[in-house]
């Protein structure tokens, strides 16, 4: 499994990302790649994240298995720059919002209090996903298996039958390059054009390689290009340049 960037590199890029985004189109539809892992999409006004995976340190000791208790906080705090740089009027998050079933119903006051600011005044969307099937729980917000705006389908899970206009989680893609001599793995972006995969948000989430058999028949590999989370910037990458 392949954590996201440490949380002191997570921390710097905070303070200067926006310099270093990448532009994407989706369907027609121009996006912006933040090196934190959100799309903004200006032309609707909306923030994109994916697989938030929230409460997973709060999940992992409900089974016995203990995790410093901290990325939850982590993660919103990220998530809470990314809306003070975007000023989105709505923010959807595409499922796995929370690492199962039992997280929101349990998320601690003063986290539920720091959600309610970042949806103060946005129209606020959380897709469910398989962790989450269920919804949120005394959150602001609505909750929906899929959301159809601006021209674009968001869900957690891609499918199979069409992919087009279609922004999706759920595969965490990452994918890796050659750099100087040595072999660099990050979370990704990864569109032909069409469809886009969203990476995983959340602090403690992993990355599934864009050549996994997961991934098969999503992309066409002609036009497909991993955005790939730098430190500082966004690296867009085609396929064909990747390494497996």
């Amino acid at each position: 499994m392949m954590h996201r960037l440490g949380l002191a590199a997570r921390a710097q890029m905070m303070r200067g990302a926006a310099s270093g985004t990448g532009e994407i189109v989706v369907h027609g539809v121009a996006g912006v790649c933040d090196p934190m892992g959100s799309l903004y999409l200006p032309e609707i006004g909306m923030l994109v994240v994916s697989d938030l995976h929230l409460e997973k340190g709060a999940a992992f000791a409900r089974r016995g298995m203990m995790l410093p208790p901290y990325d939850t906080v982590a993660t919103l705090n990220i998530l809470s720059a990314v809306i003070t740089r975007y000023d989105p009027r709505i923010v959807v998050s595409l499922g796995d919002n929370f690492h199962d079933r039992r997280g929101s119903e349990h998320l601690p006051g003063e986290l539920r209090s720091l959600i309610s600011a970042m949806a103060r005044g946005r129209d606020w969307i959380w897709i469910n996903g398989n962790h989450d099937p269920d919804g949120t729980v005394d959150l602001p917000g609505t909750s929906t298996d899929e959301l159809f705006y601006g021209g674009l389908v968001f869900r957690h899970e891609p499918s199979l039958i069409s992919g087009k206009g279609e922004i999706a989680g759920h595969l965490h893609p990452a994918a890796t390059v050659r750099r100087r001599e040595k072999s660099v793995r990050r979370p990704c972006f990864a569109s032909d054009g069409s469809r886009l995969l969203m990476p995983a948000f959340g602090v403690l989430a992993g990355g599934l390689d864009l050549r996994h058999p997961a991934m098969r028949g999503l992309f066409d590999h002609e036009k497909l290009v991993a955005h790939l989370l730098g430190r500082d910037r966004i690296y867009s990458v085609r396929y064909g340049n990747l390494i497996g």
